[in-house]
């Protein structure tokens, strides 16, 4: 390049791309997914009756108590609670829990999902600036433009191995695109979540604004920067329940009964937290359904519980 300006902005771009590239690369393998909080994991004698009972309905009623006050609605393919036997808890929803995706060498979940989404996104784009710069030269190789040079070569396997690059990210960062506006992990996008009422593919959306929302946080100047904006704690998640759970059917007296939206969609009462309530404000109300304070509480406070989001 001859024209100081046209330098100028490359050398900006070019650096302004690389930086956010290796920060949202370094942000997503370095941010630590927590494990679910104590009201996760079961009690010594829960413990010991679990190791004395044999797989079974025995097994399945010890669950059934231990996670009756805890936000969870997912169930196995089988309908049992979901259980993690090597670290002896009771999963919460969307976690699939002792997990590393080989990608990245950590969990893509809850805490770095954002990061992973923008560290797709900064390595797409200066995959393609550099594709794009080259790409002049690259037909002056061909024309034989170029001096007859050993860095001639350099010029072609940029280009390739640059458009290679760009291709395979594009396809991969356009899936992600779609799980988010459908709000769903990879694995659910394979297998549907079950829920106490049956199998729903779109049980966690919301909408694609909402959806979006979830992942990104409610503030725009936030998105593009690999800081930690999702709404939520990891450990409960709003959902949109298209058919109507058995086990809500009958409410027992002081609970909150199922409430519909103006679709008709059905809502069982579910304790949520302030950042997840408010997605739900315009559509239907969710209302706690214990008159314990501290039950608003359960999951962790720091957002940093893996979801299914094994890539």
């Amino acid at each position: 390049m001859e024209n100081i300006g046209e330098q100028v902005v490359c050398l900006i771009v070019y650096h302004l791309l690389f930086a956010m590239f290796v920060w949202s690369y370094w942000k997503t393998i370095f941010t630590l997914p927590m494990n679910p909080s104590k009201e996760f994991h079961l009690s010594y004698a829960e413990k010991e009756m679990l190791e004395r009972e044999p797989r079974g309905e025995t097994h399945q009623e010890v669950l059934k108590r231990a996670a009756k006050d805890l936000p969870i609605y997912t169930r196995t393919m089988s309908g049992a609670i979901r259980y993690c036997d090597r670290c002896q808890l009771i999963k919460p929803d969307r976690c699939h829990h002792c997990s590393v995706c080989d990608k990245v060498n950590n969990c893509v979940g809850f805490s770095n999902y954002k990061f992973f989404l923008l560290f797709l996104a900064y390595s797409l784009l200066y995959c393609l600036f550099i594709a794009a710069t080259d790409l002049q030269y690259f037909i002056k190789f061909w024309t034989n433009g170029l001096p007859d040079t050993q860095a001639k070569f350099h010029i072609m396997f940029l280009f390739f191995a640059a458009a290679m690059f760009s291709v395979s990210l594009s396809s991969l960062f356009g899936y992600h695109c779609w799980l988010v506006s459908k709000n769903k992990s990879t694995l659910e996008a394979f297998r549907s979540p079950v829920f106490r009422h049956g199998t729903d593919k779109n049980g966690f959306s919301l909408g694609f604004s909402k959806n979006l929302r979830q992942v990104f946080g409610d503030e725009k100047k936030y998105w593009p920067l690999p800081v930690f904006s999702s709404l939520g704690d990891g450990c409960s998640f709003p959902t949109c329940l298209v058919n109507q759970d058995l086990e809500q059917q009958s409410t027992p007296a002081g609970l909150t009964p199922v409430v519909k939206n103006l679709e008709g969609h059905q809502f069982p009462s579910k304790p949520l937290r302030e950042s997840q309530s408010h997605l739900l404000t315009d559509s239907q109300s969710w209302t706690d359904s214990s008159t314990n304070p501290d039950k608003g509480k359960v999951g962790m406070s720091n957002p940093g519980l893996t979801i299914e989001n094994e890539t």
